[in-house]
């Protein structure tokens, strides 16, 4: 298998493996795992006090390598293929580079959601924050049911 071959195959690996770490880990109030299905939580009642858009970070603001690893075997791939002899492997080099940094960009943005962080007044004058992915319409003075088990709450209406 000529080099080109194999950086191919081992870019396509690397951006499968990439988008396989994408998916989609949800913090909606509307999203429950199987394991969450069908558990007792328990339901406070309170009154939003106020509502403000945050981004949620699924990495942790940790990217996990593989889009500057994927990102940098396209670029080294597309890169090679430009002059020829030694102007071949120079631009292989720089193509992977920037490879590299494109594909970590990639991979940090695509992590980032919008989400909420709603301010509740429960009914017994305790105040609390609950940040979720943004789903629905949440609004300041709304009535809402804090939904919470195993450490997991939800803000709904």
């Amino acid at each position: 298998m000529r080099t080109t071959s194999r950086l191919i195959v081992a870019a396509l690996i690397a951006g499968s493996l990439a988008m396989s770490g994408c998916a989609y880990n949800s913090s909606s109030a509307d999203v429950y795992t199987a394991s969450q299905a069908q558990r007792e939580e328990t339901v406070r009642m309170g009154m939003v006090d106020s509502v403000r858009a945050v981004k949620i970070s699924s990495n942790n603001g940790q990217p996990s390598g593989l889009g500057a690893i994927g990102g940098g075997a396209l670029g080294a791939v597309a890169g090679s293929t430009i002059g020829g002899g030694t102007g071949s492997i120079v631009t292989g080099i720089i193509g992977g580079l920037a490879g590299a940094v494109a594909g970590n960009s990639v991979e940090n943005r695509v992590a980032v959601r919008d989400g909420l962080e709603i301010t509740v007044r429960l009914d017994n004058g305790d105040i609390r924050a609950i940040t979720q992915s943004s789903t629905g319409e949440i609004r300041a003075g709304d009535r809402v049911r804090l939904l919470s088990s195993g450490g997991v709450t939800r803000v709904t209406h």
